[in-house]
């Protein structure tokens, strides 16, 4: 990579990325060591918000979700992440990237999201070392009319 892109990639907040807005309410679940600051930081600057932690107890507009293979069933942290949000709301699953510690291969989280009943929408280079993943529950009215 060269020095001008490392300069343009520093102007950008890596955070514009993942669609989020000023007001929106974000839960972070998954937080460890290894999470990505400058990632977490430019979402509470786009949102105007902290990140909610695993404790809130309100409904927010989306999850930030932190996953590593030995977090345990990726399945399961995807629907108890869902019982937290509105149809319709995102859930930002980030991964380690492929060569690094904790990867997660992209043909299980497409297993895990469909069996949690969510649908992955997009894919983005999120952070030097995470991957993010877009999934969201099928809006009420379009599951109703399946």
């Amino acid at each position: 990579m060269s020095a001008t892109a490392d300069h343009a990639e520093d102007r950008t907040n890596p955070a514009s990325r993942l669609g989020f807005e000023p007001g929106q309410v974000v839960q972070e679940l998954g937080y460890d060591d290894d999470c990505d600051q400058e990632l977490r930081e430019g979402i509470e600057e786009l949102t105007g918000e902290e990140l909610a932690d695993e404790d809130y107890d309100d409904v927010p507009d989306a999850v930030l979700l932190w996953f590593r293979e030995d977090d345990g069933d990726l399945t399961d942290t995807l629907v108890d992440a869902t019982s937290t949000i509105d149809d319709g709301a995102p859930i930002w699953l980030m991964t380690p990237k492929t060569g690094r510690e904790g990867h997660v291969e992209p043909s299980e989280i497409g297993e895990a999201a469909q069996t949690a009943g969510l649908a992955q929408t997009s894919t983005v280079n999120a952070a030097k070392d995470w991957s993010g993943s877009r999934l969201v529950t099928p809006k009420t009215a379009r599951a109703a009319k399946r």
